[in-house]
């Protein structure tokens, strides 16, 4: 695969089988390399074909009425201020009509159970900014009273918040339920349309501590009742009987860890449902939609497994145990099931397929669509090689992608970010780009990665001020037991490389460990000293990795790769982007004047603003491609 190519695929998304089980709705995404644009479209599976149903440009979030006659979903029209809105498509004929307009969007959308009302979530301006003309707006300083301010991927929070709104189908009228200084998301609507669950931080130190409560409100307004106490909350859902139910970790300071579903009793007691299985059931990478148990008119529901680099699909009973329904070496990314969860329909991807439709009937697999077969078939992809690194009591799992051929091949050692993300058997296009430039590609999850289970992924935790944590252990193992056991791969050539947690070991490794000929550190953590205060997740994230060790300022600044950067001769490039609020531009800043005030061979690029933390998954197609093109001229300066 080249750079070039990125938009030659398309990438399925949020499954949803109509009521009838024989229509499926769902997202196709492409980008546009010269219009440098994502183009979102709904299609529909109609039980014979797939086509596109919706004329986009951005149509997202497909959502069947419970009798299935209208569809509604969000349509961002074009225009550079151009804001998601609730959108309704009849499905017995004529265009999608955009019923709302929030100023700044909307960003859910759910159904009542009896069709006549949809809940919203949108966005709108802080009562100071709410009546300011658009150029006043931008002119005027920002006021900040509270943190965090700004964040990434969402911009200037500070200018808005997020409530909960829900519209009269047949009156077209909207009504706003959630207000105050709060902002509110994962609406569900409980059976019996009366009331409306959510997720919201409401405590006095919100933003500057980690927590966040699962609460319910009357759907036409009301006080609010929390449900649960302060903990890390997520993907709120009822079953058919009204029971309430969330997946979150208990402890506000306990994440890295896996996040159970519960049952929220009346009473607030909290029941276990998968605790015992040790892993994820609501996967960060890749994205699940939906996300959450989807449930079944027996009290089961349907629910995704995050294990061992796979994302699979179980059934899960009442009780909370499970049944594997779809495995294999491949992540389902979202399903839908109906009500006795005798059809299924799903999207799923591989190391070799950006992804297609499926629909599992009584027990049979069939694929629905062909979206990428024809990009398929021109592009030599490149299946990964599983290996198993053994030492220091513990067993960590890694991939090997070999370029076609048999000849020797200079290694890219990629590293995740998160730390607590994972790489698995998904189509990656970062893997697929660097193989396809004759690159072999070594990949890993070491401690601190999920789909482990608890101990894995918190064996880190507290232990970055070592120079031996858990982590470098792993990695610099990984590249031992990779080129050992794959003759190819040439251990004279070594480059490295990895964006955020990637970004922050890449400099680990390379302080520690000089073989390596190139190295690229991407939105890199560099420092906790500056991070902790600059950072949108800052004073929380540093706290939960450093745990009491942040009061100690010697400590802070050795858990940092920038306190070793004296060690590090490795030619490294430095790649950031200028919107960044999650590891802020500051951090590269520092890395970069510190590698040249050594002599170290170095390069800073930085991407424009808006361009933030997410530009290799989600930034403009352009940027996308031009990101690839430089961070292999970099590597084949000092490896080919």
């Amino acid at each position: 695969m080249r750079p070039d190519q990125l938009g030659d695929f398309a990438v399925p998304s949020d499954p949803r089988l109509h009521p009838d089980g024989d229509k499926v709705a769902f997202v196709v995404t492409k980008m546009d390399l010269e219009a440098d644009e994502y183009r979102r479209r709904i299609w529909l599976w109609d039980g014979e074909t797939a086509r596109p149903l919706t004329s986009g440009p951005a149509d997202t979030t497909p959502r069947w009425s419970p009798d299935g006659g209208k569809l509604a979903f969000l349509r961002k029209q074009e225009g550079d201020d151009a804001k998601p809105q609730l959108a309704l498509l009849d499905m017995s004929g004529g265009e999608a009509e955009v019923v709302t307009d929030f100023p700044l969007g909307a960003t859910e959308i759910e159904w009542s159970p009896s069709g006549d009302k949809i809940a919203v979530v949108a966005a709108e301006w802080i009562p100071e900014l709410a009546d300011v003309e658009p150029d006043e707006r931008k002119r005027r300083p920002r006021r900040v009273t509270r943190f965090p301010y700004r964040f990434d991927n969402l911009g200037w929070v500070g200018d808005f918040r997020k409530h909960i709104h829900v519209l009269d189908v047949g009156r077209g009228e909207v009504s706003q339920v959630t207000w105050g200084d709060y902002n509110e998301s994962g609406v569900a609507w409980h059976p019996d349309g009366k009331t409306l669950a959510f997720v919201s931080a409401r405590h006095e130190r919100r933003g500057l501590e980690p927590g966040s409560q699962v609460w319910t409100v009357p759907a036409a307004g009301g006080d609010m009742t929390a449900r649960t106490e302060l903990g890390l909350w997520s993907a709120v859902s009822y079953d058919r009987t009204g029971q309430l139910f969330a997946a979150g970790i208990t402890d506000v300071w306990g994440h890295p860890d896996v996040a159970p579903l519960y049952r929220i009793e009346p009473d607030g007691t909290l029941v276990d449902l998968t605790g015992h299985l040790d892993r994820n059931i609501y996967p960060g990478a890749p994205a699940v939609s939906p996300l959450g148990p989807q449930w079944l008119d027996d009290g089961g529901a349907v629910i995704t497994v995050e294990d061992s680099g796979c994302v699979t699909l179980a059934r899960m009973d009442a009780n909370g145990t499970t049944t594997e329904l779809l495995g294999g070496e491949r992540a389902i990314t979202g399903a839908s099931p109906n009500g006795d969860g005798t059809k299924i329909a799903f999207v799923a991807t591989g190391p070799t397929d950006p992804g297609e439709l499926y629909l599992l009937e009584r027990g049979e697999e069939r694929r629905l669509t062909n979206l990428n077969d024809g990009f398929v078939a021109a592009t030599d992809l490149v299946a990964p090689q599983r290996f198993t690194i053994d030492h220091d009591g513990v067993s960590v799992e890694g991939w090997v992608y070999l370029p076609p051929g048999d000849g020797d091949v200079p290694v890219l050692f990629n590293i995740h970010g998160g730390p607590a993300s994972a790489y698995g058997y998904w189509f990656f296009d970062e893997f697929q780009v660097y193989a396809g430039a004759g690159y072999g590609v070594v990949a890993t999850n070491p401690r601190g990665s999920h789909g482990y289970g608890s101990e894995h992924v918190r064996a880190i935790v507290h232990t970055w001020h070592r120079e031996d944590s858990p982590d470098m252990v792993d990695l610099l193992a990984t590249v031992d037991t990779a080129v050992a056991e794959f003759p190819r791969l040439d251990g004279e050539r070594l480059g490295v490389m990895g964006g955020s947690y990637g970004g922050y070991a890449t400099a680990r490794v390379t302080a520690r460990d000089g073989r390596f000929k190139s190295a690229v550190a991407e939105r890199g953590l560099f420092t906790f000293t500056s991070f902790a205060g600059t950072s949108d997740i800052g004073p929380w994230f540093s706290r939960m990795y450093l745990g009491d060790g942040l009061d100690d300022p010697d400590m802070t600044w050795r858990s940092g790769p920038l306190s070793a950067a004296d060690d590090i001769a490795t030619p490294t490039l430095i790649l950031h982007s200028e919107g960044d609020f999650r590891c802020p531009i500051e951090q590269a800043e520092q890395m970069f004047v510190r590698l040249q005030l050594n002599g170290v061979e170095s390069e800073m690029v930085r991407f424009p603003a808006p361009e933030g933390h997410e530009l290799s998954r989600s930034g403009t197609p352009k940027h996308r491609m031009e990101r690839f093109e430089i961070i292999l001229d970099w590597h084949d300066g000092y490896l080919k």
